[in-house]
């Protein structure tokens, strides 16, 4: 079972969507490094948007903090987007050394018709 908590530093491997990276100016994978934070969402956010200030607001509202609508969430092939911000994420989200063996992913939704 997992815990969420890390107690060294870890880093997580992100996976952003075209309109993200063309925005941050990075490749789609970024990897953002986490200080011994419990590995949450807020965590993997808050470091991602230290990382790129241009991406505060377009992932999470300014103001409330929560998911923009047509952003969705995953890792370990499982749908956090419904989670809450604090929920431990996946273990193999991060690891000690490297990059985790999953990545966290950022998806933009779609809608239409």
């Amino acid at each position: 079972m997992s815990s969420g908590v890390t107690t060294a530093p870890a880093t997580v491997r992100v996976l952003l969507p075209a309109h993200l990276k063309t925005l941050a100016r990075t490749g789609s994978e970024v990897e953002v490094r986490l200080a011994g934070e419990r590995l949450t969402q807020r965590a993997v956010l808050d470091a991602l948007e230290a990382a790129y200030p241009v991406l505060r607001g377009t992932i999470r509202d300014r103001a409330t903090g929560k998911r923009r609508a047509f952003i969705r969430f995953y890792a370990c092939e499982r749908d956090l987007s419904n989670e809450a911000p604090d929920a431990p994420l996946p273990e193999k989200v991060a690891a000690r050394l490297a990059a985790g063996d999953e990545p966290f992913m950022v998806v933009g939704a779609m809608a239409g018709g």
